[in-house]
């Protein structure tokens, strides 16, 4: 197998990208999240954004034969031949499946599945504390990186507001559809032997220590 795919897995909330953003530079692999595609086709305006918008802003999925298509064509780039982390994809055993068939038309398979574990109460409590700047997108948290001056961005001075997925409620149905539809994926991935838990509710340098050395280990016994 060439190269290391990495494919992250947790509830919303668990720090999945900012650990995969972490890993861009020890791995030197990309990082794919399936939310950055929707958005960046969402601020070309394209009818695929759009669509995707009208699910993820009712904390709902979309789609998997729109999800794979983008996704797919994304890893199917030059600069992912040697490996890719991906972060919000696969989430249904249809993509996983896809996935599976997609790297091994290229000779790759998935390296490791790290599962980082957080409790429904702590997602609660970190994703109704987001806030994102209007205008530049620069994300805080109120418990854990709050601003400087309530309700305004350090970066660029934009107003801080709560994202529509970011509400209780809304935040309650994203948990809902994780587990009805995402969970399924842990036994997939537990009964191939990629499966490594990791404990989401350390310190952002803890999780990140316990994933570089899963994906080590990983490394070695691939």
């Amino acid at each position: 197998m060439n190269g290391t795919v990495v494919v992250m897995v947790g509830p919303p909330g668990s720090g999945k990208g900012t650990q995969a953003k972490r890993l861009v530079d020890t791995l030197g692999t990309p990082h794919v999240s399936s939310g950055d595609l929707f958005r960046h086709h969402l601020s070309q305006e394209t009818e695929l954004g759009q669509l995707a918008q009208s699910y993820m802003e009712k904390g709902e999925l979309v789609p998997d034969d729109v999800t794979v298509d983008m996704v797919m064509e994304r890893i199917g780039r030059p600069d992912c031949e040697e490996g890719v982390i991906l972060d919000g994809f696969p989430r249904t055993l249809t993509q996983a499946e896809a996935l599976r068939e997609a790297l091994a038309g290229r000779g790759q398979g998935v390296t490791v599945v790290p599962l980082i574990r957080v409790s429904d109460e702590e997602v609660m409590r970190r994703l109704t504390a987001r806030r994102v700047c209007e205008e530049c997108g620069a994300v805080y948290n109120l418990v854990f990186k709050p601003p400087e001056k309530e309700g305004v961005c350090e970066v660029c001075g934009g107003d801080l507001t709560q994202r529509e997925d970011d509400n209780p409620e809304t935040v309650k149905h994203r948990l809902y559809t994780y587990y009805k539809e995402t969970s399924p994926l842990i036994g997939y991935y537990f009964a191939q032997d990629l499966l490594v838990e990791i404990d989401g509710e350390q310190s952002v340098e803890e999780v990140g220590e316990d994933l570089v050395e899963a994906i080590r280990e990983a490394r070695q016994t691939a």
